[in-house]
């Protein structure tokens, strides 16, 4: 399944990032970059969802992606050397 979720990066006093969601309270990971802590999120996500399952909660319907089969708009962020 999709879910478009928004991403806070924030950089980290002794070094690397801490990813969290607005939408998501309970969602946190981190990674000493940017890359690191993106590839992570996955993981972070699906721990999330598992716990949102465990406790009966619905989901914030703005994370479904109502039909995937047609384009839909989202950000990343892309880092270059």
């Amino acid at each position: 399944m999709n879910y478009k979720i928004p991403l806070t990066l924030s950089p980290q006093e002794e070094g690397g990032y801490t990813v969290t969601s607005s939408l998501l309270p309970e969602f946190l990971t981190e990674g000493d970059s940017v890359e690191e802590a993106l590839e992570n999120v996955r993981d972070a996500l699906a721990a999330v969802l598992e716990l949102y399952s465990d406790l009966g909660r619905p989901l914030p319907s703005e994370l479904q992606v109502e039909n995937p089969t047609l384009p839909f708009h989202f950000e990343t962020l892309v880092t270059t050397s």
